[in-house]
């Protein structure tokens, strides 16, 4: 047996080749049979330069059609896929680069320049653009290809793509996610969330990240159904587009956008039969606004780049705000403190096991073992307690791990660069409230010289340099000094029990 994710997802929607797949307002819309043919060029583009299974690529694109093709391109050729955060600065990305030696990188064409010139002196053999538009001229020469219908033969266990995660030592993780872990997480949300090819998803999530590449396309790939599919988050587009939908996917900005939209009505979402909302936490004040406007709960779940999804709140039932369900068919969770498993109700790290769980991290044998327990549970860092009917409540994480819209940010990694700074003697990031993001990074600072501060301008101007934009704090906090502990530790806790009630926004 063949467990290519590919071919599991051709086998559900083959028999549906004339449904609409990829329906891209004001532009064209493709059909499951399209959307085939359109990997098939790929492949033979890849296989063309040389690629073959277990290759690494790197693809730092915007969201469109002919991304997806090419991550599908990649799953058939047994290739292994890493998006990138388009944010990413050049910096950044030299270290993801030199950390899996992709044989191919693709970028926006407003990127190439730059991405040239670190490939080659990194010695990477193959680099191109990819743009959004019908007639980008990567995709003509792909249509040109003759179609290469190859399907690798992959066990479960074969890695299907690298996703970077961080720690807070902000030293970057490379997680593998095999075939099988991919595979498992579609039909348990397919089954669980309904999904049938009469859905029609509204898709305005990146593409870069678990919850747009994996959560989003695969169930619904897996479904058959169709999706409409926006390049972004934009409020009048998402309107336009409920209108035809019956499931929506999205981090909870996306919903607290929705209930201050004067023109979201009931006209607009009365053919909406789920609304799903993942990636940060979902805010009691926003679950509860949005039913009262829409009558709609939302349907919270819960996962990780390791993991994928571990939990959701149910289809049918109860679904409690603040909660995020229970864990999903052939996945077992349980919470940990001191080395003991803990009774229902009692609050610890959460563990988890099962066929979603990643192999490993990438060339890190020392630090993949520390995240495993004994008996094979991954130990998520994520702070939460089991009830006695199984629905998990998560309380905060273990590290320092800050989610601002949807995004982790290591406050270790922009620590490192603030302590470079002339006139800046030491630093601790944490996060503060955000009426908008849920949550964003602030930077408490001390001074070499108290009576000369530098200015809030400055700084960023140098974070801009290193760092993605939503890792630049956004409130810079001068003091005296930072607490500390008997062994010269900062205490964290100290500062955000004095400053995460600040609201920005």
């Amino acid at each position: 047996m063949n467990n290519n994710l590919y071919q599991i997802l051709f086998d559900e929607f083959k028999n549906a080749e004339t449904n609409i797949c990829l329906d891209v307002p004001g532009q064209r819309k493709w059909s499951y049979k399209d959307i085939d043919v359109l990997s098939s060029f790929f492949v033979s583009y890849l296989r063309g330069i040389g690629l073959k299974k277990g290759d690494r690529i790197i693809s730092q694109t915007e969201k469109s059609v002919a991304s997806v093709g090419l991550y599908l391109a990649c799953l058939r050729s047994g290739i292994i896929y890493t998006p990138l955060n388009t944010s990413y600065t050049i910096s950044e990305v030299e270290y993801f680069i030199e950390n899996i030696q992709p044989k191919l990188f693709v970028c926006s064409p407003e990127r190439l320049k730059e991405i040239i010139s670190t490939c080659k002196k990194l010695e990477i053999p193959n680099y191109r653009a990819l743009g959004t538009s019908k007639t980008d001229p990567f995709l003509m020469e792909i249509l040109e290809l003759k179609q290469d219908n190859i399907l690798e033969q992959c066990s479960e266990d074969d890695t299907a793509a690298i996703l970077f995660t961080s720690g807070t030592t902000g030293k970057s993780k490379g997680a593998m996610i095999t075939h099988g872990n991919l595979s498992s997480n579609a039909f348990a949300l397919k089954k669980y969330w309904g999904f049938t090819g009469d859905d029609t998803l509204l898709h305005a999530l990146p593409i870069f990240h678990v919850h747009g590449l994996f959560v989003a396309l695969h169930t619904a790939l897996l479904s058959a159904s169709k999706i409409i599919f926006l390049e972004k988050f934009d409020i009048s587009q998402v309107n336009e587009s409920l209108k035809d939908s019956s499931v929506m996917m999205g981090v909870p900005t996306f919903y607290s956008r929705l209930i201050d939209e004067k023109n979201f009505d009931r006209g607009i979402y009365e053919g909406i039969r789920l609304f799903i909302s993942g990636s940060a936490p979902l805010t009691e004040k926003t679950f509860n606004e949005f039913k009262d406007k829409t009558g709609h709960l939302i349907l919270e779940r819960y996962g990780m780049t390791e993991t994928g999804m571990i939990t959701s709140n149910p289809l049918v039932g109860e679904r409690v705000e603040g909660t995020v369900g229970f864990s999903l068919p052939d996945i077992k969770i349980r919470a940990r403190k001191d080395n003991k498993i803990l009774s229902p109700n009692e609050k610890g790290v959460i563990e988890v096991k099962g066929p979603n769980v990643f192999k490993g991290y990438w060339q890190m044998e020392d630090k993949t073992k520390e995240e495993f327990t004994d008996d094979g549970f991954f130990i998520t860092g994520d702070i939460g307690q089991i009830d006695e009917s199984g629905r998990l409540t998560l309380s905060g994480r273990s590290g320092d791990m800050i989610i601002s819209g949807g995004y982790n940010v290591y406050p270790k990694e922009i620590e490192i660069i603030l302590n470079t700074i002339n006139g800046i003697q030491e630093s601790a990031v944490i996060g503060a409230k955000h009426e908008d993001f849920g949550e964003c990074p602030i930077a408490i600072l001390v001074s070499d010289d108290p009576d000369n501060l530098i200015s809030d301008n400055f700084i960023n101007s140098l974070l801009q340099e290193s760092l993605a934009k939503y890792k630049i704090p956004k409130s810079y906090i001068w003091i005296n000094s930072l607490p500390i502990n008997a062994m010269g530790k900062v205490q964290k806790k100290d500062l955000r029990n004095k400053y995460d009630e600040i609201l920005l926004g």
